[in-house]
């Protein structure tokens, strides 16, 4: 009898345990809530509130002005003068400008065949063109793969040179720069520069090359993406309605209006001219394009974006991949206005609207902002005032706002809208990625400058290596699960029930899904399989 006595008020004991440290945790959270949490949490939502209408502001004027230029606006054509290169027939070939072709590859042993044979299959007088492929590859078999291929292209007649290093420093940049440096290109007027994975046609320099002759204020002409591998999961689909829209609206109202944008990095032409004055390629950061770009329009280069020219690449199938992509890409030109802005500020060779625009919109708005107010407010801050019911968002902000700047980026994708519900939870998971490494490019701190190659698959061996990658996963623990996607969706999930039980926002649908989204990329193996067979 003494005995069950015991046992029956053991667990009794750690109940009222249990019920003590919770009400204790209760006194605590009611004694600093007012006076602590509740402005903390209003000046979050005021500052959140502004920049979401920031956003939109840009959002809708970005919207009109594509929309003039659609029904209005001049073709580049008409805007540039552009008329085809003419033979000569006492200068023969020499009336060609010289082309020089730079493809920077690392280790691309799925790829390397497709970008050196387009770009050897360029149409344009053979005595008038170099092929220079700079292979910065550390695999030997890679290395005389590349070699190998290049050397079976000259003995076809092309002019191809195949370049390495002793070292990989300033990675993709320091490359390019070295490339330039080589003798033979001092008689090149113009560079075309294509990723491992670029598949340009034939016709490209014909397209391109005569607004570089016929307008001498052009600095670079850009090229659109086209995905070869938009369909093949859903993560590719995500993937090409962000991407969509950057090349539909932003690059397009750039060209537009100001006579600039970011470079893209690959599939545009420069006049080698331009990229000499702007003080060529730095390695400071790792968007060395952007870099460029900037420092070219500052000189008052001018750069034309031909939306109908499309050059086939490839997007990143892997959730791990497009990771390490979106870090570079999110920390680059966040570190790039770190160290920018004062020289923005003191240009004299520019304009005051030009100034602003590439401050406030390009950098500041599309680079920064759109990264923060994505995760900050939408999954950091509405969640938090479930738990604080004296804080209200208003409806504009919470739903109306959102759900036009969400519409506004889909436009670029209309064979994607159905998929909208899926975009906004991918989208508002990578934000988690993106706002860290905008905070460490803007710090200046940790990954900063690290830079992962893109892996790329190449058509032939997609479904053999994502097939290969499925039977033999590695359930390694850093490479598997992600702690702060599972962190963040654990909050979201405990947001959600608290709305359930106790709440007046109900936004408990919207947590729970989101919260799951969180979980599924949290979790390596069902990322990559969700990804990969979607």
């Amino acid at each position: 009898m003494d005995k069950l006595s015991s046992t029956t008020l053991l667990p009794e004991t750690f109940s009222g345990a249990r019920d003590d440290i919770t009400e204790q945790l209760m006194i605590i959270w009611g004694q600093i809530k007012a006076p602590l949490i509740v402005p903390l949490l209003k000046i979050a939502v005021f500052l959140c509130l502004t920049m979401s209408v920031m956003l939109f502001i840009e959002r809708v004027y970005m919207a009109i002005v594509i929309t003039f230029v659609k029904l209005f606006g001049r073709k580049p054509e008409k805007r540039y003068k552009w008329e085809p290169l003419k033979e000569d027939l006492e200068l023969g070939n020499s009336a060609y400008p010289m082309v020089l072709i730079q493809i920077p590859m690392y280790n691309e042993k799925e790829v390397y065949q497709l970008s050196i044979g387009a770009a050897c299959g360029l149409s344009w007088p053979s005595d008038r063109i170099i092929v220079q492929v700079l292979d910065d590859s550390t695999d030997p078999i890679i290395k005389n793969m590349v070699e190998m291929e290049c050397q079976r292209w000259a003995s076809k007649g092309i002019n191809i040179k195949y370049e390495i290093r002793d070292n990989r420093n300033g990675y993709k940049a320091g490359a390019l720069k070295q490339g330039l440096e080589h003798s033979y290109v001092k008689d090149c007027d113009f560079v075309a520069i294509f990723d491992a994975d670029f598949q340009p046609e034939p016709d490209f320099l014909w397209r391109t090359i005569p607004y570089l002759v016929h307008n001498p204020e052009l600095a670079l002409v850009q090229s659109r993406w086209k995905f070869v591998n938009a369909d093949e999961c859903m993560m590719t689909r995500m993937q090409e309605m962000s991407l969509d829209y950057h090349f539909t609206v932003e690059q397009e109202v750039g060209s537009s209006t100001y006579a600039f944008f970011g470079f893209n990095g690959t599939a545009g032409v420069w006049r080698l001219k331009a990229i000499d004055e702007a003080g060529g390629w730095k390695d400071r950061t790792t968007v060395e394009d952007m870099d460029l770009a900037v420092r070219a329009s500052l000189k008052g280069w001018k750069f034309l974006y031909l939306g109908a020219l499309k050059v086939k690449n490839e997007l990143p199938s892997t959730f791990k991949a497009y990771r390490y992509q979106q870090h570079r890409w999110s920390c680059g030109p966040a570190n790039l206005f770190r160290k920018m802005l004062l020289d923005i500020i003191r240009n004299k060779k520019v304009s005051t609207w030009k100034k602003v625009h590439v401050i406030y919109s390009f950098f500041f708005i599309r680079k920064i902002v759109a990264h923060l107010v994505t995760f900050i407010f939408y999954c950091v801050v509405l969640p938090a005032t479930v738990l604080v019911p004296e804080v209200q968002i208003p409806k504009w902000g919470a739903i109306y706002i959102p759900s036009i700047i969400t519409i506004l980026n889909a436009v670029g994708t209309p064979r994607s809208l159905h998929l909208l519900v899926f975009w906004i939870l991918f989208e508002n998971v990578m934000s988690l990625h993106r706002t860290k490494a905008t905070f460490i490019g803007l710090l200046e701190t940790g990954r900063v400058n690290e830079w992962v190659v893109t892996e790329k698959l190449g058509d032939a061996l997609k479904f053999k290596s994502a097939l290969k990658a499925f039977r033999r996963p590695r359930f390694k623990i850093g490479e598997r699960i992600h702690l702060l996607e599972l962190t963040t969706g654990v909050y979201l999930f405990f947001c959600g029930c608290f709305d359930v039980a106790f709440g007046k926002n109900h936004y408990f649908i919207y947590l729970f899904v989101q919260a799951i989204a969180f979980f599924i990329m949290g979790f390596g193996y069902v990322g990559t399989f969700v990804a990969t067979f979607a």
